[in-house]
């Protein structure tokens, strides 16, 4: 049983067809539903570019989530979160199901190739293998 069900969103194609995948099985579980949006800080950078990269990035997530809540309507056997964070993504979206007790994590896929995934690393990858609880990845 699926109690509490956990989206990664960044508003990419596959996170939308995640978002489709995800509210479905909440609403068929009846379970808690979290979406969290995580802005990765630039590696470089003078502080005040830094913070002003992020609060825009910060404004940029959350007005996504706010679609997402507006799709999504109001159901009130399906209670839903909606946070934005900042640090590294798969780092983020792990340290938040451990913190909240999430039961199944939901990331979408990037269409990346096998050389910028080799170079760079997957979120999805990462958070399938530091995730404590099951992990589904949605593909395009």
């Amino acid at each position: 049983m699926i109690k509490k069900l956990l989206l990664a969103y960044d508003g990419s194609e596959p996170a939308k067809l995640a978002f489709e995948f995800a509210w479905e099985m909440a609403r068929r579980y009846q379970s808690e539903f979290h979406v969290v949006a995580v802005v990765h800080p630039p590696e470089y950078g003078m502080e005040g570019e830094t913070e002003a990269v992020i609060e825009r990035s910060l404004t940029h997530f959350r007005g996504l989530l706010d679609g997402l809540k507006a799709q999504m309507g109001t159901n009130p056997t399906t209670p839903a979160t909606f946070e934005t964070l900042v640090g590294h993504p798969a780092e983020q979206i792990v340290l938040y199901a451990e913190r909240n007790e999430i039961d199944h994590i939901v990331v979408g896929h990037r269409g990346t190739s096998l050389f910028e995934r080799w170079l760079v690393g997957s979120v999805a990858r990462r958070v399938i293998a530091y995730a404590h609880c099951a992990v589904t990845v949605v593909r395009t």
